[in-house]
């Protein structure tokens, strides 16, 4: 049934009942009000007599418009009323975001945002290794204060500290790079703008190259004594050694990365990104080959439960100190871990004469500049390139003998 206006005892306001509500003893009604601007004639609803509308209410909203449009002050119309009020309700949303975003601090967007997703991403041997940093100095420095308030002077702060406690420049470095992770995840989330006040200080000087490496005398104790242990420990640590794995390639890896045939490992996802190859000796193929017959699971290494190993078992550390490998070794680059496995395997390719961009190919480093560590290792290899380079050079100045012809 089409609508019945009515017009209303005031010019330019009419209304329209409902068929069934009603308001008091009255049906229920709906207000519209005419009028014009700029020449053009307008109509527009105000609202139901349920909702406060009343004739004299519309008379003092028609007037009100027809005012502004006369002095061209404020809106002429509902419409434009209603825009504006949306665009100065969005505006103070806008505002309280900001200021709401603006008062997020340092130790309020760890707990709530960095920390769990550190937690999700990363091994428990980092981010447990994070919350320590957070707890012991970035938190009593940092914690209270909004992350748009922080500035490199508070950093530098940080960095004094923990020299007064004789921290190693590596832990030093360290600390300051979690401190860029959450300014960059805060931005990433919107929740930060502008660079991260790290940038503009300076990283203490380190040197973190591992000097050293084992003897073959060495390693063959070690990997005996590994195998007393823990089978797992052993092969792990044989595989490292003879093929240059990291202890996160060997957690990673799969059956279906592993080519006994051709005796290749493909790793996928590297620490520096990529995928690169590794190649098994003998000895490396002859585990896996004993593993591939004793495993239902998809990888190489699964923990106890199945799932993805996170860490080296303490017990390698164990083994370590009851050899006595450690023993009177201050300097923590000379220090036996896990990793010098990883380093003795390319210390040994350079000491046998391998180039080094082959060595470096094999460790999948992503510069060259990673590799010249090694370079030192290979003073008879340089020699002899050095001496091939002269014998060329005097072979040269020999005079060539003209050939006779008879």
């Amino acid at each position: 049934m089409p609508v019945q206006w009515k017009s209303s005892r005031y010019p330019g306001i009419r209304f329209y009942e409902h068929g069934s509500r009603k308001h008091g003893v009255r049906p229920d009604r709906y207000f519209a009000i005419r009028f014009q601007v700029k020449g053009k004639r307008k109509e527009e609803g105000l609202g139901w007599a349920s909702q406060g509308w009343t004739e004299k209410k519309a008379v003092v909203e028609l007037a009100r418009l027809k005012e502004a449009a006369r002095k061209g002050e404020g809106p002429s119309s509902l419409a434009e009323k209603r825009q504006l009020a949306e665009a100065k309700r969005q505006a103070a949303e806008t505002e309280r975001a900001a200021k709401e975003r603006n008062s997020i601090t340092f130790g309020q967007f760890w707990k709530d945002a960095y920390f769990p997703q550190t937690q999700r991403d990363k091994t428990i041997r980092t981010w447990k290794r994070e919350e320590s940093f957070f707890n012991k100095w970035l938190n009593p420095t940092l914690g209270k204060f909004p992350l748009k308030d922080i500035s490199p002077i508070h950093l530098e702060h940080i960095k004094s500290k923990m020299g007064k406690a004789e921290l190693a420049p590596r832990s030093i470095s360290y600390c300051l790079d979690v401190i860029r992770q959450v300014f960059n995840r805060a931005r990433a989330l919107g929740i930060y703008e502008g660079d991260s006040p790290t940038a503009k200080v300076k990283k203490p000087k380190t040197d973190n190259k591992r000097l050293r490496f084992l003897t073959h005398d060495e390693s063959a104790k070690l990997l005996d004594a590994l195998a007393e242990k823990s089978q797992d420990l052993h092969d792990m640590a044989l595989l490292s050694l003879h093929c240059g794995l990291r202890a996160g390639e060997l957690f990673s890896l799969e059956w279906r990365d592993v080519n006994l045939e051709q005796g290749i490992l493909t790793l996928w996802d590297t620490k520096n990104g990529k995928t690169r190859m590794a190649y098994l000796t003998s000895k490396a193929k002859k585990v896996l080959q004993a593993r591939a017959l004793e495993t239902d699971h998809d990888l190489v290494f699964s923990s106890r439960t199945g799932g993805r190993r996170v860490q080296v078992s303490k017990a390698f550390r164990k083994v370590v100190t009851e050899l006595g490998m450690n023993d009177g070794v201050k300097d923590a680059r000379d220090r036996l871990v896990f990793h010098t496995l990883r380093h003795t395997f390319a210390s040994w390719l350079v000491m046998a004469g391998t180039p080094l961009y082959t060595v470096g190919k094999l460790l999948g480093h992503s510069s060259s500049a990673m590799t010249e560590r090694y370079s030192h290792l290979a003073p008879d290899h340089m020699k002899a390139a050095v001496s091939a380079l002269e014998e060329a050079m005097e072979g040269s100045k020999k005079p060539k003998l003209k050939k006779v012809t008879g």
